[in-house]
């Protein structure tokens, strides 16, 4: 089978498509014939190892000077080729989706997956939409329903609301019954508003964190301010969600990571939740995010389409280009 595969840290001139052995399941495993796989910020994190303190964090993932994994890319959809002997929810022909988590190895013909890591496809979607949805979707999911903790009439402020992860805690926001503001640029205000956000700033000429209207919860994806805009945006028990941010760490050994540090550091001393969101991966969740789609409560939006052949190319212009939505390849 054809796979893109990564063997030292670096740019995309370091993923390589190559022929590789066709995977067999084990007990419990899916083998799934990929259809198409979704690009995130964390391929091009792992790519190039970045930032370092990353390496020291999550071992199962970062080796020292390359990734554990040799096959990028984690969620995916496709169809059941063949199933272990103790797989008894799938059959051959089934369509799936799911998120291989640590394990890796979705930019490939084929892929191996605990039984647990998948679902049935939204029966509504394409294998496209269906790809774009698993781990963006579900870090949107736990940061509003677990993490924040979102009730109906509240107030949630969405920071990065129209990339991956941000285009999906919109809409979920809003079928929590929330009022949602979305920051984002000039260029994606429409976009953000025909996903249901109930009022829009465009960050190039307004700043969240100076108006005047407060949130019962901020949902960071970016990473780009500091915990005192932040709590300034926030009502006075507020909560803020930090997940990271798609940001390259710029040379720092800590990266978007600081914001989150710091804010743990901080937290038992102040009024407001101040919470790390750590996102995992599972069957529950995507049964979730299933219902959200087929009931058209969640649309997964799609900014560009790459092939196999074009992994390097896309994870670029998800790093560099400053991309809306999902980037997805073609399998």
């Amino acid at each position: 089978m054809k796979a893109i595969v990564q063997d030292r840290y670096g740019s995309p001139d370091v993923l390589e498509l190559m022929e590789l052995d066709k995977p067999l399941p084990a007990a419990k495993e899916v083998l799934v014939r990929v259809h198409a796989a979704a690009v995130n910020a964390r391929d091009w994190h792992v790519m190039r190892g970045d930032p370092y303190i990353a390496r020291l964090m999550l071992p199962s993932v970062f080796g020292f000077s390359g990734p554990k994994r040799r096959i990028r890319g984690r969620d995916f959809a496709g169809r059941v080729e063949a199933v272990g002997p103790e797989v008894t929810r799938f059959r051959p022909g089934d369509e799936v989706y799911g998120d291989l988590g640590n394990a890796d190895g979705a930019f490939a013909e084929y892929v191996c997956a605990p039984d647990e890591t998948l679902e049935p496809k939204p029966a509504n979607l394409t294998f496209e939409q269906a790809a774009a949805m698993p781990l963006a979707g579900n870090t949107a999911l736990m940061g509003l329903r677990d993490v924040g903790r979102v009730q109906p009439g509240q107030q949630v402020l969405i920071n990065g609301a129209s990339g991956g992860v941000g285009t999906f805690a919109v809409q979920i926001a809003k079928s929590f019954g929330a009022e949602v503001t979305a920051v984002c640029s000039t260029r994606n205000v429409d976009l953000v508003r025909s996903l249901g956000a109930d009022h829009v700033i465009d960050y190039t000429r307004e700043d969240f964190a100076r108006g005047g209207r407060r949130y019962d919860v901020v949902f960071d994806l970016v990473g780009n301010r500091s915990l005192t805009e932040f709590r300034r945006a926030l009502t006075p028990a507020g909560t803020l969600v930090m997940s990271g941010g798609g940001v390259s760490g710029g040379g720092s050994p800590v990266g978007p990571m600081g914001l989150l540090i710091r804010g743990q550091a901080l937290s038992p001393f102040v009024r407001h939740r101040l919470l790390a969101l750590t996102e995992s991966p599972g069957r529950e969740n995507l049964a979730a995010l299933r219902e959200l789609a087929e009931s058209g409560k969640v649309t997964p939006v799609i900014d560009r389409t790459y092939q196999l052949s074009q992994v390097p190319e896309a994870i670029r212009y998800l790093e560099v280009e400053h991309a809306r939505a999902k980037v997805v390849i073609t399998v």
